[in-house]
């Protein structure tokens, strides 16, 4: 039984753990952009310009009277690396994307279904994006 082809070679253990550093490196990198871009703000909501769902997520949310930061990937320098640092998080499409308290809520649907189980405004509460 062959396991490789004859045009395929087995890469040493040492270089497989040297690329498995350098994109835990790059996953690092990633999540660093973001937890800076997420810090000291109660509510964020990553969206393009051209995004039409982020405009209801915001309502959504401003509707219990929290201010969210919305930051348009799409006019940042860094904007690639911050859209790909959230498809790495598992945000499918991209945007809107939603953190409260430096948390990764998720997308459109995932706040709407919190919504709909009153679990959001618990979390907007906890992150003192409101008050009572």
């Amino acid at each position: 039984m062959q396991l490789t082809s004859p045009t395929q070679t087995v890469q040493p253990k040492s270089s497989i753990h040297s690329n498995q550093t350098q994109l835990l490196e790059e996953y690092q990198k990633k999540m660093d952009v973001l937890t800076t871009l997420t810090a000291d703000r109660p509510v964020v909501i990553f969206s393009k310009s051209t995004c039409s769902m982020t405009h209801t997520v915001k309502a959504l949310i401003c509707s219990f009277g929290a201010n969210p930061a919305v930051i348009d990937v799409d006019k940042m320098p860094s904007g690639q690396q911050v859209e790909r640092a959230l498809l790495q998080l598992g945000c499918r499409p991209s945007v809107p994307a939603v953190f409260i308290g430096q948390q990764f809520i998720g997308g459109a649907d995932q706040v709407i279904s919190l919504n709909v189980q009153n679990k959001l405004v618990q979390l907007l509460l906890r992150a003192r994006a409101i008050f009572v």
